[in-house]
């Protein structure tokens, strides 16, 4: 079985690793204890969207980023193909404004 808590700790790692930061340099910086966001990366935890959106920005990361790199690493997993561009029909099948009734991306996002 995959476990999304899983990938989203090696994702988060692996984004720390690159940017050269240790541990407790992120949770201090995210005000997040030591030893959950440890546990998180080990995907013994599940982090919450808002423990998330801080490690996120403990890391100069966008939310998106990490978890498009989830959702790849996922895909992968479940031997599924993550196609770089749009499919052909995409336009036939969710209409040209992607599905969302004419809102422009601005109106999707929170504010």
């Amino acid at each position: 079985m995959v476990l999304v808590r899983q990938e989203l700790g090696d994702v988060l790692r692996d984004f720390r690793l690159q940017k050269g930061r240790t541990l407790r340099q992120v949770a201090s910086k995210a005000s997040v204890a030591l030893g959950y966001l440890s546990e998180v990366e080990r995907g013994q935890k599940e982090a919450s969207s808002e423990i998330l959106a801080s490690v996120a920005d403990a890391l100069d990361t966008p939310v998106s980023v990490i978890m498009r790199e989830v959702g790849d690493r996922l895909a992968v997993l479940e031997g599924i193909e993550v196609p770089d561009a749009l499919p052909a029909d995409f336009t036939e099948r969710f209409g040209r404004d992607g599905g969302t009734d004419g809102l422009r991306r601005a109106d999707l996002v929170a504010h």
